[in-house]
């Protein structure tokens, strides 16, 4: 197994190098290919990148596929995936280095549970921002967020990094640092500025983060660095607004990212613009929305359907 974690060790400093991917990229195939290392310890402990095959991969398939937690439940078939992605990943990763072992693309991944695409309709998103409590401080930090995240298409990571001095009101934009170290552009809406100068306008604090909490007391070291929101934080704050304007939707902050997406297509934004607003690096991600967004097939049904035809 030395030879096998050698390599795994060498792939995750070029993730992190030459990829620049993230740490939690890294931290996720660290862990997938550490499972793969632990099972092949166990049941081929001669086991050689050279002597890899089909049937060993196979194998390892149908352990993951039996392999339980603590609640005696299986692994969905998503992270089953991953799993496999993150091996195939590796493996290429050898093959490129002219390590000799067994070609990636041999690998079939597992078909994956269809999902249908959640974002929120308008009066969906009405509902949640007006079940806000705005005259707190706290309640403009809220409506704010859901603003931001709907204006902007921000993933939460990105929300919560943001700093105050990072956004120009006057332009209306400003820079962040995405997935992959990939720099982008993100533009404030009309509604997002004026929720956003409202949160700012009743803070007396000079914290440097744009969001920050209001539990466990102060503490401004560092330019308030400890008062900043994480992005679970967030996730409980879209949560909560959730439950409380009891939308049909189980909505997450990547719901109105997904929300933000839908309404620049079916409002007749290109693909490509919209790719480059969420920060995609392959357009076919983007593509993702296109079923549901495309408005001249709803004029084709509209106009052939006979079910429209009274």
């Amino acid at each position: 197994m030395e030879e096998l974690n050698k390599y795994i060790e060498q792939y995750l400093e070029y993730l992190e190098i030459e990829k620049n991917s993230s740490k939690l990229t890294i931290r996720n195939y660290r862990f997938y290919l550490s499972r793969f290392s632990d099972w092949a310890a166990e049941f081929h402990p001669n086991l050689k990148l050279n002597s890899l095959n089909l049937d060993i991969v196979r194998k390892y398939r149908k352990y993951l596929s039996d392999l339980t937690d603590q609640n005696n439940m299986t692994l969905k078939r998503v992270t089953q995936s991953y799993h496999i992605i993150a091996l195939r990943s590796f493996l290429r990763y050898l093959v490129r280095n002219d390590i000799d072992t067994l070609a990636p693309e041999k690998i079939d991944l597992p078909k994956g549970e269809s999902k249908s695409l959640k974002f929120l309709e308008k009066d969906h998103l009405r509902e949640l921002v007006n079940s806000i409590d705005i005259s707190t401080e706290k309640g403009l930090r809220d409506r704010a967020i859901l603003e931001l995240l709907f204006s902007t298409g921000l993933r939460v990571s990105e929300l919560s990094r943001l700093n105050r001095d990072m956004i120009n009101f006057k332009s209306r934009e400003f820079g962040v640092i995405g997935k992959g170290g990939r720099a982008r552009i993100v533009f404030l809406s009309d509604s997002a500025a004026f929720w956003l100068t409202k949160y700012f306008e009743r803070r007396e604090d000079d914290y440097a983060p744009v969001y920050i909490r209001y539990a466990k007391g102060k503490d401004s070291l560092n330019n308030g660095e400890k008062m900043r929101l994480t992005p679970r934080s967030i996730e409980r704050i879209v949560e909560k607004y959730v439950k409380k304007s009891k939308i049909p939707v189980k909505a997450t902050p990547h719901t109105l990212r997904h929300s933000f997406a839908t309404d620049l297509l079916s409002n007749g934004a290109d693909l490509r613009s919209v790719q480059e607003m969420l920060g995609h690096k392959n357009i076919s991600t983007t593509q993702i929305y296109t079923h549901i967004t495309n408005p001249q097939l709803k004029q084709v049904h509209k106009k052939f359907h006979q079910g429209n035809k009274r």
